[in-house]
């Protein structure tokens, strides 16, 4: 049996008669399982790393000399 997705309101719309194709194949072929992955959100570290405070300046001196500064 070919995989079928189907969205919310589809399922909302025809719940029984879905339950009821399910029910006659006779083995497991309905799962709900989430699209897409979960974003993460900004500070989900917070307190387990530390970020320096010249974090933006690391390197500098190598960039410049690599791009011809006088660094």
């Amino acid at each position: 049996m070919p995989i079928r997705t189907i969205n919310i309101h589809q399922a909302k719309t025809h719940l029984s008669r879905l339950i009821e194709q399910a029910v006659k194949g006779g083995e497991p072929v309905v799962k709900v399982a989430p699209i897409a992955r979960q974003v993460r959100r900004l500070g989900f570290m917070a307190g387990r790393i530390a970020v320096p405070d010249d974090f933006d300046r690391m390197g500098s001196r190598e960039i410049e000399r690599l791009f011809g500064g006088d660094a």
